[in-house]
């Protein structure tokens, strides 16, 4: 019996590396081809440093068409430097993986998903799966938001905003960057918030009912984050960061109530 519970135990330990050496893989060739596509890789990335991203011109046009001077986005310039040697080239590597990362990121989960779906049962196969999905969709909705919104304003505000004007402002090429992967990271991890609270809630941590009393507490703070992470002076880029943060506060809450309704595992 020993014997055998080791034979088992090593069948599972050459299946997981030959799932991580998959993954690997795929991850490397896929940074590969990010690498080798230079031009459009940073033409992407670099996008929101300059005044013709798409996300100003959409302001720029909503200000023209409901009559608001404050979205009329004049043009701006923000030169962004390098001061360092090697810089450009251990950019451009850990630019492409982080790219390789998000494009792979849902072969990554269902890979290892598949590596563990056989010690399931049947049912929790299903309503996992279906978890992984909206995870993943979350996940991306979070970083499309950031790259588009939260992120292009908070980098106009902070790149053009002057203390002196003999202070000229120039921004690393490495500040840049850490500040978009910092941000789309933690705009991905905001948005799986339905899936923590689905989780909590099944593990009885944390009740619906907690999240419904502190609602107006939640709305202050939620507030405060999205004044944080975009520092404009104008109420309609609050809100529109603040207002699909607080639609996943109430989207957890209906998960939630919906899990612990029916009494069995519950997914969005």
């Amino acid at each position: 019996m020993q014997v055998n519970s080791q034979a088992t135990f090593w069948t599972h330990l050459d299946e997981l590396r030959r799932v991580l050496w998959r993954i690997a893989v795929v991850l490397l060739v896929v940074m590969v081809v990010a690498f080798s596509f230079k031009t459009l890789l940073f033409d992407i990335l670099l996008a929101p440093h300059r005044s013709d991203f798409i996300t100003y011109k959409l302001f720029s046009a909503l200000g023209e068409t409901i009559h608001v001077s404050a979205l009329r986005l004049p043009d701006f310039k923000v030169d962004l430097i390098n001061v360092n040697l090697t810089a450009p080239f251990l950019l451009h590597i850990s630019s492409a993986f982080y790219m390789a990362l998000l494009i792979t990121f849902p072969f990554i989960i269902l890979t290892l998903f598949r590596f563990i779906a056989p010690a399931l049962r049947s049912n929790e196969r299903r309503y996992s799966a279906r978890v992984i999905f909206f995870s993943c969709v979350c996940f991306y909705a979070g970083v499309l938001l950031n790259y588009f919104l939260i992120f292009p304003l908070s980098f106009r505000f902070l790149a053009t905003y002057e203390v002196s004007t003999s202070v000229v402002n120039t921004i690393t090429l490495s500040s840049y960057m850490s500040t978009l992967t910092m941000l789309s990271l933690l705009m991905g991890a905001v948005f799986e918030m339905p899936v923590i609270a689905w989780f909590l809630a099944k593990t009885g941590m944390l009740k619906a009912e907690f999240l419904r009393k502190h609602r107006k507490k939640a709305i202050v703070v939620l507030l405060i984050v999205a004044a944080i992470i975009t520092p404009t002076s104008d109420i309609f880029t609050l809100l529109l960061v603040f207002a699909p943060v607080y639609m996943l506060y109430e989207v957890s809450i209906f998960i939630m109530h919906k899990s612990a309704r029916d009494g069995k595992p519950h997914c969005p």
